[in-house]
């Protein structure tokens, strides 16, 4: 995750765009981001979405990336990491929905 972090920094700085990456730019971006991922599947039902048979993972590999890029980048802004927010939140969820209740 550090690593990425600094990968994304430097890219960044070398093209001079630190001027538009503000938490509302980059929330905006990764909400665009988000939705090319869902358009990938859009059409299908639930049975294809599993079955569906990726001639070319190109596409969902650059879209995961895009999301998983703004979503780092935002989460840096704040010196956050997004893999120890997600352990927080499941430890949140755990307490919130219980595995002995059923939905």
């Amino acid at each position: 995750m550090n690593q990425l972090k600094s990968d994304l920094r430097k890219f960044t700085k070398d093209r001079n765009w630190e001027r538009f990456h503000s938490p509302k730019n980059l929330a905006m971006a990764l909400s665009v981001e988000v939705a090319e991922l869902v358009e990938i599947f859009q059409w299908l039902n639930e049975r294809q979405s599993y079955d569906y048979q990726f001639e070319n993972l190109t596409g969902l590999i650059d879209e995961i990336g895009d999301v998983m890029i703004y979503l780092t980048m935002i989460a840096d802004k704040f010196n956050l990491c997004p893999i120890e927010c997600a352990k927080a939140k499941i430890i949140k969820n755990e307490i919130k929905y219980p595995a002995n209740e059923q939905t």
